[in-house]
């Protein structure tokens, strides 16, 4: 066994390996770029070595760079994590010829997996179920969308190296392939340095789903079953789980089958996944192979007990597995979710800065059933320069229903602040019905959210929940007050009494009896009177409200706005103000303050790198027509124009680093 490895990575998936190999008791090695110098995969790891700056071309992505940090720390082997170098052959080429150990498959295989034009040729000679389509390099637009109507539309646009949802378009028409040809390629490039792209048929209401792979290289090859990756937007996974609601053991057992088949075909070592898309009516077609660790594979290590980066270390040092197929079993349900700095509510705007609080949840009963998978901690900083994950938030269960209230209530509890993040949104997912039903499909939140996230659906018991508990904290901080000294004389603050609670603008009359601790309020909500009984501890300046609202246990997450609050509680976000119930009879007269016109303003959406402008002042543009292109994340954003106009002015020059509402092009 190894004595020391370096981890060729950063963030979650850097603490991750770092974590099974203290257990494995080997010694580990972190490297770091200028922007990760003070970053906790750097504080766990038993070594560090700085490598570069903070572009990743110019630190994580440099070969010799990670050879040298080896050659100075005597590491014997390194795990790539996943992205970065975690699929280049060229990498696990250079680690061979210095006689270092690659914690992950054999060359050929990557090399082999890596091209997805040419994956899909192994996978059909392999006898693989394969997507019908054009897997050949595609010359131009011209024969881009002669191939689309040969398959018949819709088509899915790919780059044969991509990854992530980058240099993926879906194509419904000639000019939309035209369209998406074009960026596909761009993005691609600028993403892979290989502007390949090929087509192939898009499965309409389709589902995402992996079979996770073992091999040891030397005869033995396993699957660990499923994972149910369909909850996406722009085609990278938002929420996984283990196993499917949708496969039957039939279904199961014909895709594993195929998986462990093409692993064969390549000679597989290590851990992998085999990606399918799988049709209503569990036809199910090869996509993809990812030659490394996926970001999602705790959901498969809570359901079978399998640490996969143990299995992967030790057959990297030349181990045979100790597993068979028959030993693998699926026991309960594990859900994952992709906790983000980006900011739901503005169409998932990427949100960089400090994380100011930081309060992960807390594994409810000891057991491991809450797992939080994270590179980060409080004062840590989100940066510009790599992936925006705060954290992977797992939960499992001994059904999927008890995994979901299991993760509902961790999302409740996990407190981040200095960011944007988007857990309303995860919380608005996993508690909407048709997620409940397990009726998932790829397209799920272009379906459910058609219009962007404006929050969870004002159910009326969750609504009064947040208004009780506004009653509630108005009346802890009130008794708090009234212990304040230098009081006007013959004042007194009541804790308790008849109040006013406004809601996102709707006013409520309440009234609050009992202690702040144990209270009852009774209001008129929702077309009838309701009397919540109230049991809490908390005190003023607590950032979670946690206790029984209606005999329902709860956690509402606080912040101070102006003279109220801000709560947050099962993907709903409310403004909340209490006030004595004669300024609430004031306060329905006061007239709403209108925000500013902005409609003839084209807006940055995000903070980006302005690619190219398409107008220039004078011209006619009409609705839908292209305006500008801004990169964010490496993501091409194609700005469009909302309806007909000439352009008055330009804010903006190709090349300029935009934030977030920067006007661009402003309409007559």
């Amino acid at each position: 066994m190894f004595k020391k490895i370096l981890i060729a990575n950063r963030g979650e998936i850097a603490c991750r390996v770092i974590r099974t190999a203290k257990k494995m008791g080997i010694a580990t090695v972190a490297v770091y770029s200028e922007a990760d110098r003070e970053a906790l995969h750097v504080r766990l790891a038993d070594e560090a070595v700085a490598i570069g700056p903070a572009p990743s071309a110019q630190s994580y992505l440099v070969i010799d760079k990670i050879l040298e940090a080896c050659r100075a720390t005597g590491a014997e082997a390194v795990h790539p994590g996943y992205g970065f170098l975690s699929e280049n052959a060229a990498f696990a080429k250079a680690l061979d010829k210095a006689g270092i150990a690659f914690i992950g498959p054999n060359i050929e295989a990557i090399a082999a997996m890596g091209d997805k034009i040419e994956s899909k040729k192994l996978a059909a000679k392999a006898g693989v179920s394969t997507v019908p389509g054009h897997i050949g390099v595609i010359a131009d637009t011209d024969e881009a969308v002669k191939i689309a109507r040969e398959i018949g539309y819709p088509v899915m646009i790919k780059a044969s190296a991509g990854g992530g949802g980058k240099g993926m378009r879906i194509a419904r028409g000639d000019d939309e392939v035209a369209d998406g040809f074009r960026s596909a390629t761009s993005e691609a490039k600028s993403s892979f340095a290989d502007d390949r792209v090929f087509i192939e048929k898009f499965i309409e209401e389709p589902r995402h789903i992996e079979i996770q792979v073992l091999a040891d290289g030397q005869g033995t090859t396993i699957h660990l079953g499923e994972r149910e990756c369909s909850i996406q937007r722009r085609h990278q996974k938002v929420i996984e789980e283990a196993p499917s609601p949708f496969l039957d053991e039939e279904t199961r057992a014909a895709m594993g089958a195929q998986a462990v088949t093409l692993a064969e075909a390549v000679k597989y070592r290590s851990a992998g996944t085999v990606e399918f898309i799988v049709d209503r009516h569990r036809n199910f077609y090869f996509l993809e192979m990812n030659t490394r660790l996926q970001v999602e594979h705790p959901v498969t290590e809570m359901v079978t007990g399998i640490d996969l980066v143990e299995q992967m270390i030790r057959v990297a040092a030349g181990e045979k597995l100790a597993i068979r197929q028959g030993d693998v079993t699926l026991g309960g349900w594990a859900i994952e979710a992709r906790v983000y700095a980006e900011d739901p509510y503005r169409n998932f705007l990427p949100s960089i800065g400090r994380l100011i609080r930081y309060r992960a949840p807390d594994d409810e009963d000891g057991e491991g059933h809450v797992r939080v998978d994270t590179g980060v901690g409080e004062g840590a900083e989100i940066s510009m320069f790599y992936d925006p994950m705060i954290a992977k938030l797992v939960a499992y269960g001994a059904d999927r229903p008890e995994a979901i209230e299991r993760l509902a209530r961790a999302l409740d509890a996990y407190y981040v602040r200095g960011v944007e993040h988007n857990m309303g949104f995860l919380a608005a997912v996993i508690r909407h019905p048709r997620f409940a039903e397990g009726r998932l499909s790829t397209d799920f939140i272009a379906d459910e959210y058609p219009d962007g996230f404006g929050g969870a659906p004002a159910d009326p018991d969750d609504r009064a929940v947040l208004i009780a508990v506004a009653a509630a904290i108005n009346a802890a901080t009130r008794e708090r007050d009234a212990g304040i000294s230098g009081q006007m004389p013959n004042r007194t603050l009541a804790a308790n009494g008849e109040w006013t609670v406004k809601i996102d603008g709707d006013y409520v009359d309440l009234e609050v009896t009992g202690e702040p601790s144990d209270c009852e309020v009774v209001m008129e909500f929702a077309g009838e009177e309701r009397a919540i009984p109230v049991l809490t501890g908390w005190v003023p300046g607590e950032p979670l409200f946690e206790g029984q609202v209606g005999g329902r246990q709860v956690c509402v997450q606080i912040d101070t706005v102006g003279a109220g609050w801000r709560l947050h509680y099962a993907g709903l976000r409310a403004d909340v103000l209490v006030v004595d119930r004669i300024v609430g009879i004031l306060a329905r007269r006061m007239p709403e303050k209108e925000p500013p016109d902005t409609s003839n303003l084209v807006l940055a959406p995000m903070p980006g790198l302005l690619v190219s402008l398409a107008v220039e002042v004078g011209q006619v543009v009409k609705a839908g027509e292209e305006v500008a292109v801004v990169e964010a994340m490496k993501m091409e954003n194609i700005l469009r124009a909302d309806r007909d106009g000439t352009v008055k002015a330009l804010h903006a020059e190709a090349g300029a680093n935009l934030s977030v509402d920067q006007p661009i092009v402003e309409f007559e």
